[in-house]
């Protein structure tokens, strides 16, 4: 099928699709209360974990992790790609599937030369982290930082060498891919004079891939101090940092039976956790985690955690990740946070701790309720009838762009045992989008 399906179209046909008839044509499916069970059929098991909710048409197992959409079960169970799995449950709706195509071929054409270049500036960074004479700089700063040769192998880590034109003067054989690799965020134009040169020099480098392995951009690290500490490639036709998550297509290739994603903030955590077994961890890109990225991640799990250090900027960057997800918290979906000891990072602790006791602090990682409602009652006396009032009218306009679901009334009537309030107040006082009117009862 040539062309894109309109995301419209998908929502649209996943709300025709009854997820328990595509289910049970394949599972044995019993009713258990509001919902349907039977054995999970990604693992084997002699006792059902597999559930599948008709109101919220989806499926998890509790024993595997395996969850998602009838889509995705599709694409699991059947071995179907996306396009398959989509035809399949349009056959079955009765309609017929709409293609996006692109009203320019060049665009294709033009968007594969980039990968092309991308790889070949890939192969050309992990060759010399094996050939480069100021290799053993590169090798011995992995290795201070306990990473493993099989770790950088699966995350192929490579290595820029010092010098301005070193990734030029391999790759750029015409004026056409100078041009494709200025795009591409691998080379820079110079101001004062004719001529590029490379952007990456003397950096460890991590590739980003995107879903489909492709390598769509890169991430440098300093050996020394220099600065900037992190280099990230520029925009470009085949690279959105605000949709893409560093660490993503190697999650899903460890293990496609993901429970959970932890958000961190660099590379090397990404990549030293993953090392000692915990392979559902992502980073973005330079910028906070955005409302695409989480839709992204929980099409994939039902819960995500951030992971921040515990000094004031981490307390700042929560309150911004709080924000972006509230208003993505459809029930199914949950969020939490874990705050590390201040000077320690992921990297750092999991070296120190291992797994099993990192993985404990996931595990006890704060809810996004207890989150929120620590947040808007820091610094308030809640013995106090005026700081009550205060922590109510914080926290209805923190809750304002929430779903209306399960967990919004779980959260209203926890509110309302913290301040004593009746639920139908503060729901009144959210209805009209104005905290301040809250009073006691």
């Amino acid at each position: 099928m040539a062309g894109l399906i309109p995301q419209q179209f998908i929502d649209d046909l996943l709300d025709r699709t009854d997820i328990v008839e595509v289910i049970d044509g394949r599972v044995a499916l019993r009713k258990s209360g509001q919902n349907y069970s039977g054995l999970c059929p990604f693992h084997n098991e002699k006792t059902p974990s597999f559930t599948v909710s008709q109101s919220k048409q989806f499926y998890h197992c509790f024993g595997c992790g395996a969850h998602g959409n009838a889509i995705g079960f599709l694409m699991e169970f059947d071995r179907m790609e996306f396009p398959q799995a989509v035809e399949h449950l349009a056959r079955q709706a009765g309609v017929e599937v709409p293609v996006e195509r692109s009203a320019n071929p060049e665009k294709k054409k033009k968007q594969d030369s980039l990968y092309d270049q991308l790889q070949k500036a890939q192969d050309f960074f992990s060759q010399q982290l094996r050939q480069h004479p100021s290799k053993e700089r590169a090798i011995n700063y992995l290795k201070g930082r306990q990473l493993t040769g099989e770790t950088a192998k699966a995350f192929a880590i490579g290595y820029a060498p010092p010098g301005w034109e070193n990734l030029r003067e391999t790759l750029s054989k015409s004026e056409k891919d100078e041009q494709q690799l200025i795009e591409a965020g691998l080379l820079i134009k110079r101001e004062d004079r004719d001529g590029c040169y490379d952007r990456f020099r003397d950096r460890i480098i991590f590739p980003i891939r995107d879903n489909r392995g492709r390598t769509i951009a890169f991430g440098g690290r300093v050996l020394g101090d220099d600065k900037p500490k992190y280099l990230n490639s520029p925009e470009s036709p085949v690279f959105h940092k605000g949709n893409e998550l560093y660490g993503l297509y190697e999650a899903r290739q460890a293990s496609n039976r993901l429970s959970r994603f932890l958000i961190v903030e660099g590379y090397m955590d990404v990549v030293a956790l993953a090392q000692h077994g915990i392979h559902y961890t992502v980073a973005t890109l330079g910028t906070s985690a955005s409302e695409a990225h989480l839709n992204k991640l929980f099409r994939m799990v039902p819960e995500v955690i951030f992971c921040f250090d515990g000094d004031n900027a981490g307390r700042k960057a929560a309150a911004r990740a709080l924000d972006t997800a509230l208003p993505i918290l459809e029930d199914g979906r949950q969020v939490r946070f874990l705050f590390l000891p201040e000077g320690e990072d992921p990297d750092s602790l999991v070296h120190q701790e291992g797994k099993d006791a990192f993985e404990q602090r996931l595990n006890q990682a704060m809810t996004l309720p207890d989150y929120l409602f620590a947040a808007v009652s820091d610094g308030l006396n809640l013995d106090n009838l005026d700081d009550k009032a205060r922590m109510s009218k914080l926290a209805l306009e923190k809750m304002q762009p929430m779903p209306r679901g399960m967990l919004y009334e779980l959260m209203i009537q926890q509110l309302a045992q913290m301040t004593g309030l009746s639920t139908d107040n503060l729901k009144e006082t959210a209805a009209k989008g104005d905290g301040a009117s809250a009073s006691t009862s």
